[in-house]
């Protein structure tokens, strides 16, 4: 299949760039822009994949040839057609069948679009229903179907009348637009390793995954993709949309790339590398993207280790067949190892003990933290392979005073854990976590689904579930809501009602999130674990012992997010919170009680004065980690992410 910016022809040089640039052996590869997936193939036989786009019909390619280890069977059919593939390109076609391609994208229809002829519409029209038919029966397997949808996409290039993309049809036929459509049958790589296939933004899915390998081959110019493939997302959602225009488009409003976007680019990329959890970074880009070469070099310097870093430059005619390239365009190939999510990094000289080098850098697991099912304001997890190190290695009960998510205090291996929150809802929906069966939860999750018809484009079904939630107050059916919601944040008003908006075309009970969650709920079950809903002040420290250990991560006071913009039906947090926080902190040191405090001296060229003074008389460890868009530029736009703690741990044995 023809593709804007395919890199069928790089394939070689990304090998290259790999082997000379990384020297240990790595297990997964991320291919999060996949297009047509060539690169995602490529790699398959040597990784673990992971695969992402946007656009549906490209999400339906990656799970028949990336995800999917299996050569399709067809169990189900061979009772009634022995050769469904036979079955579909040659049953004789009825004037009863579905005729949305056919009316829509060929001249049958009142616009007499010419995408394709009748004949060949109206057998798209019929094997994309008939398919559908198949599994709603039960008659296909997930990658029996799967497979079927990506033969016909694979074929529909091969007879529509147009130039390479979907933007326009050509005003006269094409003779190749006569030919029969024939499906694609293709051979399944089985790599033997569990792959996996993602239809999400790719700021949501850096959320979920973790791995070796990153590839980047982001959009490089204003041109989006998803009215270039319209008619090919048709065909593999078939859901009937209203057209519009001479092409007959359907709505992409939601499916707009902000990588097409001059004004959005460069912050959309620095936010995409900071939060990548991969240890190794290969991207794809052109001299005449819309982002310059020293830019996307800076970035990865800043949120990778510099002397790692390399580009190669390939000219464009060495790649693009025989076309002479007088303009000079080549195209880029960028490496580094990363960095910034505590994989690898330096210690900064403050935080080193005595009789350390201060050019000494250390290695921490980034790979063996639980994260959290719930993606809550301020979570800990991209920070637990810094602040978890300076942890007691001796704790007899932990206290996470705010835990929020849970994300620490899930990690840590007291012999008791008592997470602590202010808000009940949360706190409710962990204890329904850890007292009931897993399976149970999970066949009760997926009949919710079911049952509310949710998913990531009907925002009707989720607006009529969250009103349903909000009369019932059911744990469960809250965590379900925030899989379907923005950004999947929990957010209330001051009645204590969910408020989220829908997360239209992003969120979803993913399987990733499944995972997060049975992996949680395990953990929940193995250790001894208290819930409590205090406010910090009246929380019985009186209680504890020399030998426990509290951990605060509170709102900040100089940044934002959904507890800081009003106090939503629960306690605001205020300079005085902020005082009687500290006071707290005091005691338990009189009372030889060990703390550790999460927090930000400085953030977007505000400082936290008060913070800053009272920590005087603590230990403060500075850590890697920043909120800001623009953090290279100047010291105004950096975030200084601190722990404060009243005890000295040894990181180093």
């Amino acid at each position: 299949m023809r593709y804007i910016g395919s890199k069928i022809n790089l394939l070689k040089n990304i090998e290259n760039c790999i082997s000379q640039n990384i020297h240990t052996k790595q297990n997964s590869f991320c291919d999060i822009f996949s297009g047509t997936g060539v690169v995602a193939r490529y790699f398959k036989p040597q990784y673990e994949i992971i695969s992402n786009d946007a656009l549906f019909f490209s999400y339906v390619l990656q799970k028949a040839y990336v995800e999917n280890n299996e050569i399709p069977t067809f169990d189900k059919l061979q009772k009634e057609i022995k050769d469904p593939f036979l079955f579909l390109e040659n049953t004789v076609l009825s004037e009863t069948d579905e005729k949305f391609i056919s009316e829509n994208y060929s001249p049958v229809g009142e616009n007499k679009r010419m995408y394709f002829t009748e004949e060949n519409a109206r057998r798209i029209d019929f094997i994309r229903t008939t398919i559908e038919y198949w599994k709603t029966e039960k008659k296909l397997t997930e990658v029996e179907y799967y497979y079927l949808l990506a033969s016909l996409i694979e074929a529909v290039p091969s007879v529509s009348n147009i130039t390479g993309t979907y933007g326009a049809y050509l005003k006269k036929w094409d003779k190749r637009a006569f030919k029969k459509l024939e499906l694609s049958r293709y051979e399944i790589e089985n790599n033997g390793k569990k792959n996996y296939a993602y239809n999400e933004d790719v700021f949501d899915l850096e959320k979920h995954i973790s791995g070796d390998i990153l590839y980047i081959d982001p959009p490089y110019n204003s041109r989006q993709y998803a009215p270039n493939y319209h008619v090919l997302e048709t065909i593999a959602r078939y859901d009937n949309p209203l057209l519009s225009g001479v092409t007959g488009m359907r709505p992409y409003e939601n499916q707009k790339s902000v990588f097409c976007s001059k004004n959005e680019v460069n912050d959309a990329f620095e936010q995409l590398i900071k939060n990548a959890d991969f240890s190794h970074i290969v991207m794809s880009y052109s001299s005449a993207g819309l982002m310059k070469a020293d830019f996307i070099e800076k970035i990865l310097k800043y949120n990778g280790i510099s002397s790692t870093f390399t580009l190669q430059k390939i000219p464009y005619r060495k790649y693009k067949s025989k076309i002479y390239n007088e303009s000079g365009v080549c195209e880029y190939l960028f490496y580094i190892q990363k960095k910034s999510q505590g994989a690898v990094y330096t210690i900064p000289e403050e935080n080193l003990l005595k009789g350390t080098s201060p050019s000494a850098t250390y290695t921490f697991n980034k790979s063996k933290y639980i994260k959290s099912p719930l993606n809550y304001i301020g979570g800990k997890y991209k920070l637990l392979p810094q602040i978890m190190p300076y942890f007691p290695k001796d704790i007899g009960t932990f206290v996470d005073l705010f835990c929020g998510g849970c994300n620490v205090g899930i990690n840590t291996n007291a012999k008791k854990i008592v997470f602590n929150d202010l808000n009940t809802i949360l706190t409710d929906m962990f204890k329904v976590f850890k007292k009931m069966d897993l399976d149970e939860l999970l066949s009760k999750i997926e009949r919710i689904i079911s049952e509310w018809n949710l998913s990531m484009t009907n925002e009707k079904a989720f607006i009529d579930f969250r009103n349903h939630y909000n009369q019932t107050r059911d744990p469960i059916e809250l965590y379900v809501l925030s899989c379907y919601s923005f950004n999947y944040q929990f957010r209330f008003n001051n009645n204590h009602e969910y408020n989220n908006p829908f997360g239209k075309s992003r969120s979803q009970f993913s399987e990733t999130m499944k995972n997060h969650l049975i992996q949680f709920v395990n953990r929940l079950k193995s250790c001894e674990v208290e819930f409590m809903s205090y406010d910090f002040v009246d929380f019985p420290i009186d209680d504890l012992t020399t030998n426990d250990f509290i951990y605060c991560d509170p709102p900040y006071l100089i940044t934002t997010g959904s507890y800081n913009d009003g106090n939503r039906g629960f306690k605001n947090w205020s300079l005085d919170s902020d005082k009687k926080l500290y006071a707290l902190l005091d005691k338990l040191n009189e009372q030889g009680i060990r703390f550790a405090l999460s927090n930000v001296f400085s953030h977007k060229g505000e400082s936290n004065g008060i913070l800053i003074k009272w920590a005087k008389k603590y230990h403060v460890y500075h850590l890697n980690m920043t909120y800001s868009n623009s953090c290279y530029n100047t010291s105004r736009t950096g975030s200084d992410e601190v722990l404060v703690t009243n005890y000295i741990e040894n990181l180093y044995g």
